[in-house]
């Protein structure tokens, strides 16, 4: 075998492995878990409004495994191009008490159709959610945030919690 024909072959090993190591990262971001960004002012002070790095885990997400008090990562319902980052309030059959957006509103109850969650923002006066837009569907939940990695001295778990 010429010189030429040993490069091509080692070419297209070379080639072969980086796209299974490519198709490997991009099933692992898609179904197991990913890297991403919270930002904005309406998780705080959960999240920084400047922008904290999280890890995202889709485990829960496939398994419907999702519980009120978990921060999860979803399509907004108002522009599906955007992605919003809120806490489950209320999931398929929960009665959820909705805490006005004004003053002058009352306090009511939904119950949170099946196949739906009920998402809102820890920032309760800053937070653009569910009060908004109603239960979002379940398929629009992209993830479960379960670890804060950036900024560093805020390293660690994200906890549930039951009460906003």
């Amino acid at each position: 075998m010429g010189p030429w024909r040993v490069m091509m072959r080692e070419g297209w090993e070379r080639a072969a492995l980086f796209t299974k190591f490519a198709c490997f990262v991009n099933v692992f971001n898609s179904y197991v878990m990913e890297v991403t960004v919270c930002m904005g002012p309406s998780m705080m002070p959960t999240f920084n409004p400047s922008g904290d790095v999280v890890l995202l885990e889709h485990v829960s997400t496939k398994l419907n495994r999702l519980k009120a008090g978990d921060v999860v990562v979803a399509k907004s319902p108002t522009n599906p191009r955007l992605i919003v980052c809120k806490r489950i309030v209320g999931v398929s059959g929960d009665r959820v008490t909705i805490v006005p957006i004004k003053e002058t509103e009352q306090l009511r109850h939904v119950v949170v159709p099946k196949g739906h969650v009920w998402l809102q923002g820890d920032n309760i006066r800053n937070s653009t959610d569910s009060r908004h837009y109603g239960p979002v569907p379940s398929a629009m939940v992209k993830g479960k945030v379960f670890y804060k990695i950036w900024p560093p001295r805020e390293w660690g778990p994200v906890g549930s919690r039951l009460s906003l």
